[in-house]
């Protein structure tokens, strides 16, 4: 059994653990050990974990897991506590560039605790058409991809939304097999919007999530044709700013995610490993 150092990071309320893997003391992660790491009852709690690995052309890798033990693609507040963290290691000063596994992203530390992120473009918008599905009135969704993929809900309220059963339903339509899709639900306000979200991997509604706030305000822009360069997000855990720019129809470029970035706290635990 060897001790294992981590952090525990949230933000916006979407909480990770991290860890510093440059000198690769850990080998292998279980499906199984993952999720009882991050399991709220039984282990630290947490709704993914993350490695931070050596690069050999960037600041460092960001290798991330679901809480379900199994790896996605990409995770907005997660990168931006990831770069916290990594700034606080002094492994860079104000921006960085970072391999994670959807590409190449850009950073910045705005502020202490505040940490700017730069998205993937956005090339591909499809408006999808959901089945008859309870509170659900729009039936008008818009399915984009901005790192993990994600469909947009336009709902007029939250009061009968059962965003837990609603999402796991459309999460699971076969028109998202086999993958499955994130589903957020928004109410928009002008250039603000209230976002809640169901994430596949954590199967349930989280707190916040990055890449679908980022989703709800690309998703707001292409279907109003606004003229709006930024939107405010308003989730469960806190408030996220996107900018963008939209360049024609279905491209969106220069896309960031601003939000906060906090520290809980750290410990250790132990892990058996591998020979």
């Amino acid at each position: 059994m060897s001790t294992i150092d981590f952090q525990k990071w949230q933000g916006a309320g979407n909480d990770f653990i991290l860890i510093d893997n440059h000198e690769s003391q850990i080998n292998t992660l279980t499906p199984e050990k993952i999720s009882s790491l991050c399991d709220r009852h039984f282990g630290i709690g947490a709704d993914g974990l993350m490695l931070i690995g050596p690069s050999k052309d960037y600041d460092f890798e960001m290798i991330f897991y679901n809480s379900d033990g199994y790896p996605a693609e990409m995770c907005g507040n997660g990168g931006r506590c990831i770069t916290a963290m990594t700034s606080g290691l002094g492994i860079f000063n104000q921006k960085t560039r970072f391999l994670a596994p959807d590409g190449v992203h850009e950073a910045e530390v705005v502020s202490e605790g505040c940490i700017r992120l730069k998205m993937a473009e956005i090339e591909k918008i499809e408006p999808v058409t959901l089945p008859v599905l309870d509170s659900i009135t729009d039936r008008n969704a818009i399915f984009l991809n901005t790192g993990v993929p994600h469909l947009v809900v336009f709902i007029e309220s939250f009061d009968s939304l059962n965003v837990e059963t609603a999402g796991r339903t459309i999460r699971n339509l076969d028109q998202f097999a086999p993958a499955g899709t994130n589903v957020n639900f928004v109410k928009t306000i002008g250039r603000t919007l209230q976002v809640r979200t169901y994430e596949r991997g954590v199967e349930n509604e989280t707190l916040a999530c990055g890449t679908g706030n980022v989703a709800s305000a690309i998703a707001t822009e292409w279907k109003l044709n606004s003229g709006y360069s930024n939107y405010d997000c308003i989730a469960l855990g806190g408030k996220l700013k996107v900018s963008f720019k939209h360049l024609d129809r279905n491209r969106f470029t220069d896309v960031w995610l601003e939000g906060p970035a906090v520290k809980v706290f750290e410990g250790k635990f132990l892990l058996e490993m591998t020979t």
